[in-house]
């Protein structure tokens, strides 16, 4: 269809559906939106390519989505014509602020299941943050032509979890193109219309973002009321900038450029921003001229995961900043705060969803501004409460960590957990959970094979290896979803690194008292391997306060002192080696001991 002849201004509101697709992670949802740009012919075969609206390197990767896209199809039903807006959204735990905002630009949600795993942890997450927002959900059982399909137990999930009835569900297969028109269908008959007023003044949602190089920032909108043209003078309420609308148009699967856009429909706005802080997400737009109601804005994203990123030479640190701000711009669940390091130099202190998010936002810097940055060890955030203010004060890092005569109690953060998984993978879940300090809280059965646990767990175990450990226990088979459940008092303490009894501030880390001994054992045998041998004997030991916890020693180089003895009275060599030994004391007092950058990074880095 040439979009060109089509007049936007006769898609009233009753004429347009928004709708997002929410799934667990490998569910199909990007396949799906590439059917349903085919079948409306908005995907043309020269342009065509598997999963279509997964465009960043980092996501053709990985197979996964990692930005929620947004694409405009026209459908012919019934005689009349529609404009259907569609967002897909990631579906991994660590990107669900992306999925949420999304919702915000939507009426309904198509629940995406596959029919051989059936319904997994970030389904469940997803359908409540639709049903929360009071979308309409349209379930569907997907991939029905696999050898393991088995839809009927699926459909017995949706209706014993969501209370879905079986007339509702509709069964498709996107990669083989079964059922995408019954989907279409269901998309204009279940979905409500967009609640917008043509004839009311023009007033917008801003819920993406992104930065061109040519064009500056490119916003996208959701229509609540009005027109908005080519050319028309537009303010944002929450900068009170005013600006002049350059570009604007649907996204038809790419930016396709129109005179105007109309009340109910979603597209993109280009107004010549040339900074990042200007276009906040969840800003409302309006006329310039006009006074409207602000939207009350996204709820902002609670990091769960923080960690230190620095350049490689501190010649880079402009580089990294510019970069870091575009990014944000397209990732606004990112909270960044600049920061200095002992060791690593002046760099920024960035909070992330999870574990994947932190490790996608790495690897877009590399792939999409050629940065390459050191990432610290991720460390959450911990409350501590003092004994004689009563004040409560945040600790990110060690550093930060007050005078343990002064603490009354340490809070660490916890997270209510969602694991579901086949019940043959029941114990090693069970244990893994117990070895992470974990508290059951219930536990059901899903169907005959699989059950759902519900845990408490310390964030600050869950936000190292747990996720890859729960993989390979349950042979991938086990899905994993959290929220945050706020903080609970734990026995914290922090562990300092010592060289030849000084103490490296740099090297220190907050650890639970039950596994002190464990991890300062392996710090020191760490370190051990990466500091070089000094003239003289160093120490290393890890210690809590005066009491110390595990001790490496590395020997001193020594040089050959009864090399030009030969023969002769055995007290000459004897009075060589004792002076030897009186020099090495007097070294190890007055010395320091060499820590190369490799020492500070196996602690500050993460393991690979």
């Amino acid at each position: 269809m040439d979009i060109k002849k089509i007049n936007l201004a006769n898609f009233g509101p009753a004429n347009i559906r928004n709708f997002s697709i929410i799934a667990h992670i490998d569910h199909g949802k990007s396949t799906l939106a590439d059917r349903l740009l085919e079948v409306t012919g908005t995907l043309t075969d020269r342009v065509k390519h598997e999963q279509f609206l997964d465009k960043l390197q980092v996501e053709k990767e990985r197979g996964i989505t990692v930005k929620a896209q947004t694409a405009s199809m026209f459908y012919e039903y019934q005689g009349q014509h529609y404009l259907l807006n569609l967002i897909d959204t990631p579906g991994h735990v660590d990107f669900s602020y992306e999925v949420s905002r999304s919702l915000y630009a939507c009426q309904g949600a198509l629940l995406l299941v596959d029919a051989s795993q059936g319904v997994q942890a970030q389904t469940m997450a997803n359908f409540y943050l639709a049903f929360d927002q009071d979308l309409a959900i349209v379930p569907i059982i997907n991939k029905i032509d696999m050898i393991a399909a088995d839809p009927v137990r699926v459909g017995l999930e949706l209706k014993q979890l969501f209370d879905f009835k079986p007339e509702e569900l509709i069964k498709a297969s996107a990669k083989a193109g079964i059922g995408i028109e019954d989907i279409l269908q269901a998309v204009i008959e279940r979905i409500p219309a967009p609640h917008a007023e043509l004839e009311a003044p023009f007033k917008a949602l801003l819920f993406d973002s992104w930065y061109d190089e040519y064009k500056g920032v490119i916003c996208l909108i959701a229509l609540k009321d009005g027109v908005v043209k080519k050319g028309d003078r537009v303010s944002l309420a929450g900068t009170g900038n005013n600006y002049e609308v350059l570009e604007l148009g649907l996204m038809y699967p790419d930016q396709t450029p129109l005179d105007a856009l109309y009340a109910g429909q979603v597209g993109y706005i280009i107004t010549g921003m040339k900074t990042v802080k200007e276009a906040r997400v969840g800003d409302t737009l309006y006329h310039t001229k006009q006074t409207v109601t602000p939207f009350p804005g996204f709820k902002p994203s609670k990091p769960m995961v923080f960690a230190g990123i620095y350049p490689i030479d501190n010649t880079e640190f402009d580089l990294l900043r510019d970069a870091i701000e575009k990014l944000t711009l397209n990732d606004a669940s990112v909270t960044v705060e600049k920061k200095t390091s002992v060791a690593l130099g002046l760099g920024f202190r960035c909070g992330f969803l999870g574990l994947l998010h932190m490790d996608v936002f790495k690897q877009r810097l590399e792939q999409e501004y050629n940065i390459f940055a050191i990432v610290t060890a991720p460390t959450v955030l911990y409350k501590v409460k003092l004994k004689y203010t009563g004040e409560t004060i945040d600790i990110e890092s060690p550093s930060d960590f007050p005078d343990p005569q002064k603490i009354e109690e340490i809070y660490e953060p916890m997270i209510d957990a969602t694991i579901i998984a086949p019940k043959q993978y029941l114990g090693n879940i069970l244990k893994l959970c117990q070895d992470k300090r974990g508290i059951q809280k219930d536990m059901s059965y899903l169907s005959e094979e699989r059950l759902i646990l519900r845990y408490q767990l310390p964030l600050n175990e869950v936000a190292t290896d747990f996720y890859d450990k729960l993989k390979s226990l349950s042979s991938g088979y086990a899905s994993f979803d959290y929220e945050e459940s706020g903080y609970e008092p734990a026995k914290l303490v922090k562990m300092d690194m010592l060289l030849n009894g000084k103490p490296v501030d740099a090297l220190s880390t907050i650890v639970h008292m039950d596994n002190a001994y464990d991890m300062g054992r392996e710090l020191a045998e760490r370190l051990k391997k990466v500091i070089q041998r000094q003239l003289f004997e160093v120490v290393i030991q890890a210690a809590i306060g005066a009491k110390i916890l595990a001790r490496e020693t590395i020997s001193p180089l020594r040089k050959n002192v009864t090399a030009k003895c030969y023969g002769g009275d055995i007290s000459r060599k004897r009075k060589l080696l004792e002076k030897q030994k009186e020099g090495k004391k007097k070294m190890k007092q007055i010395g320091s001991v060499e820590v190369p950058h490799e020492a500070f990074l196996s602690i500050l880095k993460k393991e690979e």
